[in-house]
């Protein structure tokens, strides 16, 4: 009974920092397209979206962020997010 209990809590532990996991990443997400339509003043951030989406590793969205936010333009700022060297 006390390992059903124990698999049980682990589970729901697991499922509860998925979660939180995936919030800090929608909320990183949405930093980052704060930033791009203040700045930009257009609609690309929103075609942005599917891409920075698909990324999952947090601190490679907290650099964006950064980058959004020192970007001298849009440009500059898509061609960090598709790691174009140039």
């Amino acid at each position: 009974m006390l390992n059903i209990i124990s698999e049980a809590s682990c589970k729901n532990l697991l499922s509860s920092n998925t979660s939180i996991e995936q919030g800090k990443k929608q909320h990183a997400v949405e930093a980052i397209l704060t930033v791009l339509e203040v700045r930009s003043q257009t609609d690309i951030a929103e075609k942005l979206k599917p891409f920075l989406g698909a990324i999952d590793n947090l601190q490679r969205l907290d650099q964006l962020h950064h980058v959004a936010a020192r970007a001298s333009d849009i440009d500059e700022f898509t061609q960090a997010l598709l790691n174009i060297e140039g």
